[in-house]
């Protein structure tokens, strides 16, 4: 029904009340027919339940609205409150159980909402959004294959149903079900071509496929877009296909207006904090077995416990690893928030007082900006896990260095900048490499040919790095290409491609997933490392280095295509940053003829591995504790965040 069929209905039950003015019925038929004509009508909408609840107050159906109404209004607490009061009443009433558990997983009580959700559906199997509200809720929960049943029979009750279509892609695509998520982003296009997100995460599936069919035109209808404002895809995404630190800022605040917009009402409002350390708050949903621990874990251990209290706040799962222990046993505290909504988790924050919180995650998988938006500390920091800008207002400051961001990019970055003084990433130097010998052969790899290698994922592998790859290949005639076998589809596409080429397909040789230090170990079976563009190496390039492989890069406009030349600058080997096709192609070419300027460059690796600034942890520690004595000083004396 139209807002106008609802006005019409609005304006007969105003007739019959005229006509029978204590009817509780027609009471609350007025206000759900207010209700429905959104907030505007709230208040309104409201006076007639109150009125009909004063006549019946054990109306479950009057209750019921009510809440809709508070909902209208923002206020979520009153809400819930009256659909408790309607099942209390009526214990089956399914649409008080239907929108409490929206409300509920809406503040990420996803436990709690999937109980309304299983409630509804044990009385009305086939309610279709009941099993939709499910499927969000064990997707939040990380639960994977449930969560796709549960939006599959969303779609078999309601073939059209484009909100189970995406969220199903959604979660097929972290199942690494890649095909099938692209099939029902297909077919959500085909219903709503606008669909937000949709055209990204439809690139994306597609990229980790390495199925390249029209991706020009796709970054076109993407780009353009952009431009106009469309939520086309997730700045996660976009960075895999964009070199642009201009449309990298758009596509980032399209998506902070939209998903994260700043709290209305912040929960730090300049109170004067004294503490005798100053508090540092660690954000992540990652800390466990991850790249970002991996690197950050070092930092953590090597604080200045004198000077800084260091608080970890997890709202991920527990994997229970070794890095997980080492991790809760770096911090002086580890708060375990998992299952918490944003708002809850920021309120814990802001009673903690923290004078710094720093996010590790950004717009990565599992983020959570929103704890950010409700501005529970009074410097905001985004590091680390998101190689770009967040786009939003409540973040103070990003950390990075010249490299990442030179002097003409620094208008497309919506933070202040901290440029550290070596290099942005922090590194574990006390990352285990296996002991035990690994062959070529135990690796599939033939023993006397030269090695090229990539470990980036196969999404960040594009038609011109490819191309690039192949001329190489096609003149190195004794080398193969090692790669990462992320899924069966893109091995085979990547062979295809390949064959297209002109190279044979056995010359590209891949590597199965592996414990960190037996992948640190195999990596010395490689000669060279080559890097991606527009997406390059990041945790892939310093792995590499550590491990004593040098990596050759060609270095991007953006934040993400220029983290391996910071890291290559930082462990002392800038002759191996390129700056065209021709030169990456040409210096690749002439290590693979000249063994002897490739074996100076492990030996200088090698020299340089254990005294330059890249791997050195406590120096990195130093680093960043000068920068958050600096934005605190800042804050303290009053002054606005500033590029430091």
């Amino acid at each position: 029904m139209s807002t106008g069929q609802y006005a019409a209905a609005e304006a007969d039950f105003t007739g019959a009340l005229a006509l029978q003015p204590n009817s509780a019925k027609l009471l609350e038929s007025r206000g759900a027919a207010r209700a429905f004509q959104g907030a505007q009508s709230a208040n309104g909408a409201m006076e007639d339940l109150k009125s009909a609840l004063g006549l019946d107050p054990r109306n479950p159906d009057s209750w019921h609205m009510l809440g809709r109404c508070f909902l209208l209004l923002g206020q979520t607490g009153e809400a819930a409150a009256c659909w408790r009061r309607a099942l209390e009443i009526a214990p089956q009433h399914l649409q008080s159980l239907l929108d409490r558990g929206f409300l509920l997983s809406a503040q990420q009580q996803h436990t709690d909402a999937l109980a309304d959700f299983d409630r509804v559906i044990s009385l009305w199997r086939d309610h279709p959004a009941a099993w939709q509200g499910r499927g969000i809720a064990l997707a939040s929960l990380n639960h994977q294959q449930p969560a796709i049943d549960s939006f599959s029979e969303a779609l078999r009750i309601s073939p059209s149903d484009t909100l189970s279509l995406f969220n199903r892609a959604v979660m097929l695509t972290a199942a690494k079900h890649f095909v099938d998520a692209a099939t029902d982003l297909e077919a959500l296009l085909r219903l709503n071509p606008e669909y937000p997100l949709a055209r990204g995460l439809l690139l994306n599936a597609r990229l980790q496929l390495c199925d390249w069919r029209d991706l020009d035109q796709q970054r076109r209808a993407i780009a353009e877009g952009l431009q106009r404002g469309f939520r086309v895809i997730h700045p996660f995404a976009h960075l895999l296909i964009s070199d642009s630190p201009a449309g990298q800022l758009a596509c980032a605040r399209l998506q902070t207006a939209e998903a994260h917009p700043p709290a209305a009402a912040p929960l730090y409002r300049g109170e004067k904090y004294r503490h005798d350390k100053i508090r540092i708050a660690y954000v992540s949903g990652d800390f466990f077995e991850h790249a970002v621990p991996y690197l950050i874990v070092g930092v953590l251990e090597h604080h200045d416990r004198s000077r800084f209290e260091i608080t970890a706040i997890s709202y991920g799962s527990n994997d229970h690893s070794n890095m997980r222990r080492r991790l809760e046993a770096a911090v002086d505290r580890f708060v375990d928030v998992p299952d918490r909504p944003d708002s809850a988790i920021a309120r814990r924050m802001r009673e903690m007082e923290f004078d710094i919180a720093i996010d590790l995650k950004g717009h990565t998988g599992r983020a959570r900006p929103g704890i950010f938006a409700s501005r529970p500390a009074p410097v905001q920091v985004n590091y680390l896990g998101y190689p770009g800008t967040m786009g939003a207002p409540y973040f103070d400051y990003l950390i990075a260095d010249r490299i990442l961001i030179p002097p003409g990019h620094r208008p497309f970055y919506s933070e202040n900048i901290v440029y550290l003084p070596d290099c942005y990433q922090a590194n574990d130097r006390a990352r285990v490499i296996a002991p035990e010998p690994v062959s070529r052969a135990t690796a599939g790899l033939p023993e006397n040919a030269f090695v090229f290698c990539c470990f980036n994922g196969n999404q960040k592998i594009l038609p011109d790095t490819f191309t690039m790859w192949m001329r190489i290949l096609a003149v190195a005639e004794n080398s193969v290409l090692w790669l990462m076998e992320n899924n069966a589809n893109a091995v085979a596409n990547l062979r295809t491609q390949a064959q297209g080429h002109g190279i044979a397909p056995d010359r590209l040789i891949f590597a199965r997933p592996a414990p960190l230090d037996q992948h640190l170990a195999r990596l010395r079976l490689a000669d060279l490392v080559l890097d991606t563009l527009p997406y390059g190496a990041h945790t892939t390039a310093s792995d590499a280095l550590w491990a004593g492989v040098p990596v050759l890069t060609l270095i991007g406009n953006s934040f993400a295509g220029r983290v391996a030349a910071s890291l290559l600058t930082a462990i002392g080997l800038p002759q191996m940053i390129t700056r065209s096709p021709a030169e990456f192609e040409a210096l690749a070419l002439r290590l693979f003829r000249d063994r002897k300027l490739l074996d100076e460059i492990w030996q200088e690796l090698a020299r340089n591995r254990t005294t330059a600034p890249l791997f050195d942890t406590e120096r990195a520690a130093r680093n960043l504790e000068r920068a958050y004595v600096e934005m605190w000083q800042r804050h303290r004396r009053g002054e606005p965040p500033a590029d430091l």
